[in-house]
């Protein structure tokens, strides 16, 4: 199908953002198009490893018309079942979808914005960037030296243990993809050697409940990014690790290493196949249950201040302590063979030629509002609060970006009014 005509908007990307966008648009009348590059929730599909669970409760899959009406709300889905959720939603209101389209350029016209895509070109009088923040994988340049014999991934590449040659593996980072992937391995009887970051950590569970039911109950997925004291650093911070695996747990790397796995610190260099990281294992391993207790406490003043009857519960014990750890690792005496980069990833706009990026290059807006009449953003991590890049905020951004949508349509069709009315005044005259 070949891309053509101009649109009231079009949306571009196809996951939950991109779905709740069109969703909200439909149920206002407003005529739109969603492009996506790829398959409807592309990045659950070929970005996520096979075990992989969602970290927050079924319950909070709320996109908009679309609860999760399944039989485990307090479970965690995996990613077939994401999937499948998303399919289910797209069904269920049929949105005007191009699949396997991808927008190469967006530029201003005098109709409102133009857009090449693979498939031809169209114009809209607004668009929605509903494409998320994580591009590209961001493999740091330190891995040109690894030897050649090693095999290297991003974690957006790895699917499971049996896709890796026999021998130990080399985990770097430990953001949530790190501690899950390094688990993963380690469940898989592969011995895993961690370069341990600054990434903090919570409980799966505290009090009888669920840390995230804790603190939806608290305000925390409703605070918006002005409210937080950090205000839009808060969107440069790592999301804290813990899984959703096997009915969700904590992740708890020093039991990890009491049970074998290799702790580090942060890998800072890497010569001749023998690698160097920093004395920071302590540290950040500290920092990391700090943050966890620090989320206890607020529960527990949460809990006094309501007056609810919950539980009382003992508090976290280290099981193992970093103690002079090493320094360095000889790849290939120590028979690694792998080396699995969990170093995030970053944006790519280059794209977008309209001017509504900050010095930074992030899209700088208000509530997904942008400098750029008619050009909007959704899904991003703190967009507006703390769910805004997940299913369970981003049905509440859509809402608001279709309500201020239609209110331009309906400002741009009432000027249009007014001036047809001034004309017809003066042709009456005559």
């Amino acid at each position: 199908m070949r891309v053509h005509g101009t649109y009231d908007v079009v949306v571009i990307g196809g996951g939950q953002a991109g779905l709740a966008m069109s969703y909200c648009l439909g149920r206002r009348g407003i005529d739109h198009l969603v492009i996506e590059k790829h398959r409807i929730a592309h990045d659950w599909r070929e970005r996520r490893w096979d075990s992989f669970c969602l970290v927050t409760p079924n319950w909070q899959c709320a996109l908009p018309g679309f609860p999760y009406a399944g039989d485990d709300p307090y479970g965690f889905m995996g990613k077939d079942a994401i999937v499948r959720y998303l399919e289910d939603y797209a069904a269920s209101f049929r949105p005007p979808i191009l699949e396997g389209v991808a927008v190469t350029h967006l530029a201003a016209s005098a109709r409102g914005y133009e857009l090449a895509t693979s498939a031809g070109e169209c114009s809209a009088r607004s668009v929605v960037l509903a494409v998320g923040g994580y591009h590209v994988p961001d493999v740091p340049r330190i891995a040109e030296r690894l030897p050649p014999s090693i095999a290297q991934l991003h974690s957006a590449a790895y699917r499971s243990p049996a896709q890796l040659p026999p021998g130990d593996v080399l985990v770097v980072g430990t953001g949530q993809s790190g501690c899950q992937i390094a688990e993963d391995l380690h469940l898989a009887g592969r011995r895993v050697h961690l370069a341990v970051g600054g990434a903090p950590r919570t409980a799966r569970r505290y009090r009888g409940k669920d840390v995230v039911e804790w603190l939806d109950a608290m305000g925390y997925y409703r605070l918006t990014v002005d409210q937080h004291p950090l205000g839009d650093r808060i969107r440069d911070r790592t999301n804290h690790y813990v899984t959703g695996r096997d009915g969700g747990r904590d992740i708890d790397l020093r039991k990890l290493a009491v049970e074998g796995m290799q702790l580090y610190g942060r890998l800072v260099d890497l010569q001749d196949g023998v690698t160097q990281f920093a004395d920071d294992l302590a540290r950040n391993l500290d920092q990391a249950d700090a943050v966890a207790e620090s989320i206890k406490d607020s529960i527990d003043t949460y809990i006094s201040a309501q007056g609810i009857d919950a539980p009382t519960e003992s508090r976290y014990q280290p099981v193992w302590a970093a103690s002079d750890p090493p320094r360095r690792l000889d790849l290939a005496a120590a028979g690694v063979t792998s080396v699995i980069w969990c170093t995030g990833f970053r944006a790519d706009w280059r794209w977008i030629d309209v001017p509504i990026f900050d010095g930074s290059g992030y899209p700088r807006n208000v509530r997904g509002v942008t400098a750029a009449d008619g050009v909007y953003v959704l899904g991003l991590p703190w967009l507006h609060t703390w769910g805004s890049g997940r299913m369970s905020g981003v049905g509440e951004d859509a809402e608001f970006l279709a309500a201020r949508i239609a209110a331009r349509r309906d400002a741009s069709r009432s000027s249009q009014r007014a001036a047809c009315a001034t004309i017809d005044e003066r042709f009456a005259g005559d």
